[in-house]
């Protein structure tokens, strides 16, 4: 009985709390039919989007486009303020929002990703990729790879190491980078320059059938309960398929075998 009280005894900071309200708002888009209302989407968007040259000290912000015809495209933080000499990594970052939501010119994942450029210090690639439910598994994942792949083909700053490539993503993103990392494994001999040598996963977005303990005991948590996650796996996997598909259960039963990517 104390575990199930966990979530209701904590006491929420009042600014978390209005942050946790924005994010609610995003259910008010979600339709039963399994669709969104982008429309309505876009009016939270408006108000929380910022465009690439918003003042940074210390940073030149750009967006690139990959495909037009997919909206597939990145923000591109190149720190200004490092000696000309020094080799920077690159981050490649893929946004959350349970598939569904957001994109890397939201206020919240700009300046996420302006900190990482300029605090790391590292050249920040900021992915945005296509959603659900309008577009199920696997064009995640696929935009994701897409990214890598120009990467390797065209240029970054001439102080762009892209032998220390890193992916990083939260929540779905999460999920993407460690699907794009193996599909880049298996590639890696086609590729001539990048090097994915790390993972940086912030609670990535995984699932299963089998319900672990949080999700029983945080039944209806804020941002991520339950039947919020259950809504968003069953638009992002193909139809018919269940939370033990490969791409939400990379422990389950369908998951992909990847000891053979392990050097």
């Amino acid at each position: 009985m104390a575990e199930n009280n966990i979530a209701s005894s904590q006491v929420i900071p009042w600014k978390v709390r209005v942050t946790l309200s924005k994010f609610a708002l995003t259910d008010l888009t979600r339709r039963s039919d399994g669709t969104v209302n982008r429309r309505l989407m876009k009016l939270f968007d408006s108000c929380a989007k910022v465009p690439p040259h918003q003042s940074s000290q210390g940073l030149k912000v750009s967006d690139v486009t990959i495909d037009s015809t997919r909206n597939l495209w990145f923000r591109l933080f190149v720190p200004t303020n490092v000696p000309d000499h020094l080799r920077l990594p690159v981050l490649v970052y893929f946004h959350g929002g349970w598939f569904t939501w957001f994109s890397p010119d939201v206020k919240l994942y700009d300046v996420v990703c302006r900190q990482f450029a300029q605090r790391l210090p590292a050249i920040v690639v900021s992915v945005n990729y296509r959603l659900t439910p309008e577009f199920r598994f696997p064009a995640q994942y696929e935009d994701g790879f897409d990214t890598l792949k120009f990467l390797d083909h065209n240029s970054l700053p001439s102080n762009a190491d892209l032998s220390r490539c890193f992916l990083a993503g939260d929540s779905a993103g999460g999920n993407i980078i460690h699907h794009v990392a193996r599909q880049f494994a298996e590639a890696e001999s086609d590729l001539s320059d990048i090097k994915v040598v790390g993972l940086i996963s912030i609670q990535p977005f995984f699932g299963g059938v089998e319900r672990t303990d949080s999700e029983i005991q945080l039944k209806g948590v804020p941002i991520i309960s339950v039947d919020r996650a259950d809504w968003h796996w069953k638009v992002f996997a193909p139809e018919g398929a269940n939370r033990d598909h490969g791409a939400v259960n990379v422990i389950g039963p369908n998951s992909v075998d990847i000891s053979h990517l392990i050097p």
